[in-house]
C-alpha cells in the first residue's frame, strides 16, 4: 500500500491533522459513540437509516452459501439481516476496525441468536487480511467517510471480492435539493451536537459525525474512486434526495 509521507495533513472533520492521527482520533470518537450507536442512528435519521439498510441488503443480493463480508460493520445491522440469507453453509464476517463497536456489534448478535455462520474480525479497510478473491460481496456502510486513505480501502476491497463480486458503499452523500440542503446543513450542525451531548453527553463526537459527512466525496467523485480501484462497472442511486447514496460496483 502506497504510504503517505509523515509530513500530510488529512481532515478530521473540519479540522486538519497529521495524515497519521485521523485513525486514532476516529477510534477515540467511535469508542466514545459504541454503547449508544443504535439509539443515536435512530434519532439523528428518524429511524429512516433502517429503510436505506433495507434497500442495500436488497441491492446485495446475497444467496445461500455465499461468503459476505460487511465492513466498518459497527453493531451488525446489515450482517444480522446476512447471517439469514446464506444459511447454514454460508459465512458471515462482520468487520470492524474498533474494538469498542465490535464487542457491541458481537454482544448483539449473539443475544439474537446468530452463532456458526458469523465471525467477528478486528480489521482496517485499507489492508484487509483476507485473500485475494474471497468473498461474493462486501459492504461498507456508513464508515467509508471515516477511513483515511479511501483509495486504499477501495481498491482492498477490490482485492479480496471474487470475479463476478460486488461492493456496496452506503453513505451519507451531497443532497442534490438547494432546499434541502439548507436545511440539512442547519439539521446536522445546530440540533445534531445537542442531541448527541441529551442522549450520549458527547457533543463533539456528533459534531465531527457531521463534519465528516460535509468532507465526504459526492455521488460522481466516490464512483470514479471506486473505478480507479480496479471496479468494472459502478452505478449509484440516491436515497432521501441524495442525504444518503448507494454506489455498487463490481469486479468481473
Amino acid at each position: 500500500m502506497h504510504k503517505k509521507p509523515h509530513d500530510q495533513t488529512t481532515h478530521f472533520g473540519f479540522e486538519e491533522v497529521n495524515w497519521e492521527d485521523k485513525q486514532q482520533k476516529v477510534a477515540d470518537v467511535f469508542h466514545s459513540v459504541a454503547a449508544k450507536y443504535d439509539i443515536m442512528n435512530d434519532v439523528m435519521s428518524f429511524g429512516v437509516h433502517r429503510l436505506w439498510k433495507k434497500i442495500a441488503i436488497q441491492k446485495a443480493s446475497v444467496k445461500s452459501d455465499q461468503k459476505i463480508l460487511d465492513l466498518a460493520g459497527g453493531t451488525g445491522d446489515l450482517a444480522y439481516q446476512f447471517t439469514q440469507k446464506v444459511g447454514d453453509h454460508g459465512k458471515v464476517i462482520l468487520s470492524d476496525i474498533n474494538a469498542s463497536m465490535l464487542n457491541v456489534g458481537r454482544e448483539k448478535l449473539t443475544n439474537r441468536g446468530c452463532v456458526g455462520n458469523i465471525e467477528y474480525v478486528q480489521a482496517n479497510a485499507e489492508c484487509l487480511p483476507f485473500a485475494d478473491n474471497t468473498f461474493d460481496c462486501i459492504t461498507i456502510s456508513f464508515g467509508l467517510r471515516n477511513v483515511t486513505d479511501k483509495d486504499a480501502a477501495l481498491a482492498s476491497m477490490q482485492r479480496v471480492l471474487k470475479p463476478g463480486g460486488r461492493l456496496l458503499v452506503l453513505e451519507f452523500s451531497k443532497p442534490i435539493l438547494p432546499l434541502l440542503s439548507a436545511i440539512y446543513d442547519q439539521y446536522s450542525f445546530k440540533i445534531l451536537p445537542f442531541m448527541g451531548q441529551l442522549i450520549a453527553q458527547d457533543a463533539d463526537s456528533y459534531r465531527y459525525l457531521a463534519e465528516s459527512i460535509r468532507k465526504h466525496p459526492d455521488q460522481d467523485t466516490l464512483k470514479e474512486m471506486m473505478l480507479n480501484a480496479g471496479f468494472d462497472k459502478v452505478d449509484y442511486q440516491n436515497m432521501t434526495g441524495g442525504v444518503v447514496a448507494l454506489h455498487m460496483g463490481i469486479k468481473y
